[in-house]
């Protein structure tokens, strides 16, 4: 019986990993059946335009959701939906409203192209941002959650299949991103008003924003030098460039997106048994399982990087292989990263912790970033990417050390408290 128990655990955490899979990194199923199209309608220079919007977007995305969603996740099951709800919308919607309109008057002024990708980028994002998805996954509905995503993704490959090929542009292509978003967001919030109905009046929008705050600036900090780098990067190297950058990148983050949804999964688990005495121990075998899988995976996409770049973009894009193969490096240090903010740290609510690891990575971006600015060589962002998660990784690895020690030497202060009061009967020695 109880090895049947764990059987049907096992394969629920599985089913879990498989739809948040799909649901929150969809888009890369998608882009996996559209980029032979993108890549040879637009080239390597609309490529490299694509992958300035497209980073921009994740940092819009971030400017609205403030980074705190699974963090808020995390407290569905114990705390008041609907006050969370009206106080997220009300900070979401007036984030959303500003990047609107700079996106807006950049038009009207005609901004340079690179501009008008990282504005029309930011706000595509930030919009996608509005979604309850958020509510389901700390529901633990992962089935619902890839069914509306999985909606939006499919419209996304639709439209991009009937327009670009009629006008070829980057800014078309992530306009398709946008529109077909609108479906997602409005299947979400369809969902959360059925299930709690109107969000509450915002009441605590400042202590959400002071909570937010170090989350917020750290994820901001990994972007800059994760899937952000592309828009921050595109000041000091050309748009050809950047594609071919981008033609590498787009395939290892479609791997990375296969690891990081073990997180998301096992997020609402952890959280129930944050208590555990045994949760540590869950944790850190479910660590070393992610890198473990990392590592043969970075091996086999190391050895089909020629091929994988051919059949995906054709011959144009050779270039990309030797960026590819050095940059499909990171994924056992990504997994790892991912796996403690998505799913330790939020549970045991170490903001701190996320924010030293941002900082550590900025700080090494700093340094690649200055020898682009020297250079003007797209290795600069290459290795400034290897060289940023793994030091994160490694940083991580400490912290959750330190956390695991932090809290022997509590319960064992606890317990010697406790002995200390028990009463000793007479006669008896202690």
């Amino acid at each position: 019986m109880i090895e049947e128990r764990g059987t049907n655990k096992a394969l629920a955490l599985m089913r879990d990993i498989g739809f948040v899979s799909f649901g929150k990194y969809g888009q890369y199923v998608v882009t996996a059946v559209t980029l032979p199209l993108i890549a040879r309608v637009l080239g390597p220079e609309g490529l490299g335009l694509l992958a300035i919007g497209m980073s921009a977007y994740f940092i819009g995305s971030l400017l609205v959701d403030l980074g705190i969603t699974q963090f808020l996740a995390a407290k569905v099951p114990n705390s008041d939906v609907n006050q969370i709800r009206g106080d997220y919308l009300a900070i979401r919607l007036g984030v959303l409203g500003t990047l609107g309109t700079a996106l807006v008057a950049g038009l009207v002024l005609g901004v340079d192209p690179h501009v008008h990708m990282i504005l029309l980028g930011l706000f595509a994002g930030g919009f996608w941002s509005v979604s309850e998805d958020w509510v389901l996954i700390g529901q633990g509905r992962f089935v619902a959650s890839t069914v509306y995503q999985g909606v939006g993704r499919l419209a996304y490959l639709a439209l991009l299949l009937v327009v670009l090929p009629r006008f070829p542009s980057a800014s078309v292509a992530l306009l398709c991103m946008l529109a077909s978003s609108t479906l997602t967001v409005a299947l979400t919030w369809r969902d959360s008003l059925r299930k709690y109905g109107r969000p509450a009046r915002p009441r605590r929008v400042a202590p959400t924003v002071r909570m937010a705050a170090p989350v917020f600036t750290s994820r901001l900090l990994v972007v800059s030098y994760g899937q952000g780098a592309a828009a921050i990067y595109s000041a000091v190297l050309d748009a050809a460039s950047l594609g071919l950058y981008s033609a590498g990148d787009r395939l290892v983050r479609a791997v990375q997106s296969m690891l990081d949804p073990i997180g998301f999964a096992l997020l609402p688990r952890l959280a129930r048994s944050s208590g555990d005495a045994r949760f540590w121990r869950r944790t850190t075998l479910a660590m070393l399982a992610c890198v473990g899988i990392a590592v043969l995976v970075a091996a086999a996409l190391w050895i089909v990087a020629p091929l994988a770049v051919r059949l995906v973009f054709g011959s144009d894009f050779a270039g990309a292989v030797p960026l590819l193969r050095v940059e499909v490096l990171i994924l056992p240090a990504t997994a790892l990263s991912s796996f403690v903010t998505t799913a330790v740290l939020p549970v045991r609510e170490d903001t701190t912790g996320v924010l030293i690891g941002s900082i550590i990575g900025t700080c090494i971006a700093a340094v690649a970033l200055y020898s682009a600015f020297r250079t003007h060589s797209v290795w600069a962002l290459v290795y400034g990417t290897v060289a940023c998660e793994f030091g994160v990784a490694l940083w991580y690895v400490l912290r959750t050390r330190h956390l695991v020690l932090r809290e022997r030497r509590i319960e064992s202060s606890g317990a010697d408290v406790d002995a200390a009061d028990v009463p000793v009967p007479r006669g008896e020695k202690r």
